[in-house]
């Protein structure tokens, strides 16, 4: 009897799929290839050039946008996914923790309300106490709204771990931090990682907030992005999209390398 499983038994699914691919993939193919177009129209093609990656390298301003969105999505991650962790382990390991399913919604809010809603209110609670450093403000509200992003994975990891590992460890007499230390945290690894990484390409790709907040110098890369299309679109434009999405392929294809990694290696222990 065939696997009901394969999708090789149901006819006209791989021309749908290609479709599918298609319609996704085309417009990032399309900017990938204009990117190389030497003339300064996007729509006219009239040879192959690299001016346009020298020129966004050399762009100043962009380089100063690219440096403000990843120190603040640095910064955000590291404090997203540590108050994610610590969330996480209180929720699903403690005992006895009253309001738990409250606790889990209040955490999940910034993925219920919608961004604007919640830009709107952190730029009026600055505003009231009068906190006006950019660049502070862009990380406090990044790390706002990524939390949630990082909490889902590591939650998930720990409710898919058993205690037995755990509670061998407390048979052994080793305290709660080394428990933490050496048994929790390396097989939960993996769910944090992958927490992290979310945490930081949301970052990276947020705009309504950062747009809100823009003060002070501290403009991140997709608010400078949109200055640039609303001067008109180039082919600097799509040499700085091209870039993204390289450096976006090369961080998914290392944290799926680093999971892997890390599976196999909990396996085998």
């Amino acid at each position: 009897m065939a696997n009901r499983t394969d999708v090789r038994r149901y006819r006209g699914l791989g021309p749908f799929a290609a479709l599918f691919f298609l319609w996704l993939y085309l417009p990032i193919l399309v900017v990938i290839i204009y990117s190389f177009n030497e003339n300064r129209l996007v729509s006219v093609w009239s040879g192959f050039s690299l001016k346009w990656y020298a020129a966004a390298l050399q762009n100043q301003n962009l380089m100063n946008a690219v440096k403000t969105s990843l120190s603040v999505a640095a910064i955000a991650t590291i404090a997203a996914t540590a108050i994610a962790l610590m969330a996480a382990l209180v929720l699903v390991r403690a005992k006895g923790v009253k309001f738990r399913r409250l606790s889990e919604t209040i955490i999940n809010l910034p993925l219920i309300l919608p961004e604007i809603v919640l830009s709107v209110a952190v730029l009026i609670l600055f505003s009231q106490i009068g906190f006006s450093n950019g660049f502070l403000k862009l990380v406090v509200a990044h790390t706002t709204f990524c939390t949630p992003f990082a909490f889902l994975p590591i939650r998930a990891r720990l409710q898919g771990m058993e205690m037995d590992f755990e509670e061998a460890s407390a048979d052994l007499y080793a305290g709660k931090w080394t428990t933490f230390q050496r048994v929790t945290l390396p097989l939960i690894a993996p769910g944090v990682f992958a927490g992290a990484m979310l945490a930081f390409v949301i970052s990276m790709d947020d705009f309504i907030t950062s747009n809100m907040l823009n003060s002070g110098g501290a403009t991140t890369l997709p608010v400078y992005i949109f200055g640039l299309i609303k001067q008109g679109t180039t082919p600097e434009l799509n040499a700085i999209s091209t870039i993204i999405i390289l450096v976006s392929l090369l961080v998914a294809a290392l944290a799926l390398f680093i999971q892997s990694r890390g599976g196999g290696s909990m396996i085998d222990d």
